[in-house]
């Protein structure tokens, strides 16, 4: 990015005034002042830091029909107040020059945390027909188009794009894209390369059923120093990740409390004890028992509070990442119900200041 375009997008206060007259109200920071939009207009950096709990939020997947290129994210993601992202490959790529229509596919990450599995109940989404042989051949041709893309671009672009967040004071501090037994190791070296060009100290993906896979990820992961969170849907279980766990000390647990409650009817506080020192991050999200929708934060039967004060209690220093999964209600829009997701972790931490969520 050069410098006008850098210019180009900072914030004017104007900007940022619309920005904060529809985000942050819904955070609680109620005013008509005119002299706090000047304010919030120089603020410092966001700081999603609460009782020692490092609070983020997973992009572009929460942002629900909203712009998912790199820099409208960060924008929202400022507007929010949150100083910390997991961020998927499709804006990181794009950012950096990724080939039109290679978004999709080829572990790309683009189809959300759910990777093949698809959006929980209550979700967005839903099925897909099956493609076309055209279609089919076009995917093939643009999982090509991204593989040769990728084992040539410099790395200097996402170098760039990390120091953007960081000017902004975003901090990405993990990577999402799923790698393959199909892909090659010049494929696995780019992942991380681009993992550590961003500043994130992990790479996330889903946890795939085949432990000869885990085993080599695994082994690239000590290779590179860099933990491998792996996520799992409903079928996760207390003892899901102890194959992967066993087989190299940088395979780790991204772990979904919303998702573990509803396939386990179970609370997560358990598996957080067995394997916090393997978490490398968790994804915040609030659903029923027994397979059940994802519900508005508090309306579920996930112990959201309970595991946010065992991390400050515990002093875990793995991020907590806000995951907005359910539809916004009527009424609302997708930057309020991320607001209220954060102001529902600091008044669990008890720094909320915004009354009852």
């Amino acid at each position: 990015m050069n410098e006008d375009d850098r210019k180009s997008f900072l914030y004017s206060r104007r900007e940022f005034g619309k920005l904060a007259l529809t985000a942050v109200p819904a955070a609680g920071w109620l005013t008509k002042s005119n002299g706090f939009l000047e304010a919030a207009a120089r603020a410092a950096k966001p700081d999603s830091v609460v009782g020692g709990v490092r609070i983020g939020v997973i992009a572009p997947y929460s942002f629900h029909n909203m712009p998912s290129d790199a820099e409208s994210l960060l924008k929202d993601i400022v507007a929010l107040g949150i100083g910390a992202c997991e961020l998927q490959a499709p804006p990181a790529e794009s950012f950096a020059g990724a080939p039109s229509g290679a978004g999709r596919g080829a572990g790309s990450g683009a189809a959300g945390p759910g990777g093949p599995q698809g959006p929980a109940p209550g979700g967005r989404g839903g099925g897909r027909a099956a493609p076309t042989p055209e279609q089919l051949a076009a995917q093939q041709a643009a999982a090509r188009d991204l593989k040769t893309w990728r084992l040539s671009v410099s790395m200097d672009k996402f170098k760039a794009l990390r120091k953007l967040y960081n000017d902004a004071g975003v901090q990405i501090y993990g990577f999402k894209l799923g790698l393959t037994s199909q892909m090659s190791d010049d494929e696995y070296e780019y992942t991380f390369n681009v993992a550590e060009a961003l500043g994130a100290d992990q790479l996330t993906m889903e946890l795939p059923g085949d432990g000869k896979l885990t085993r080599r990820i695994g082994e690239f992961a000590a290779k590179r120093k860099m933990m491998v969170g792996y996520h799992a849907h409903t079928q996760a279980t207390l003892t899901m990740w102890d194959e992967a766990i066993s087989q190299s000390k940088y395979n780790g647990v991204n772990l979904d409390i919303g998702h573990y409650v509803a396939g386990t009817s179970q609370s997560p506080i358990p598996m957080i004890m067995k394997h916090h020192d393997r978490i490398t991050s968790m994804h915040l999200k609030d659903r029923k028992i027994n397979e059940g929708p994802n519900m508005p934060w508090g309306r579920g039967d996930t112990p959201i509070k309970e595991v946010l004060r065992l991390m400050r209690k515990e002093r875990y220093k793995f991020p907590a990442t806000i995951e907005l999964e359910y539809d916004p209600p009527p009424g609302s829009d997708t930057m309020k119900e991320i607001a209220r997701c954060l102001q529902y972790c600091k008044d669990a931490l008890g720094e909320g200041g915004g009354g009852p969520v």
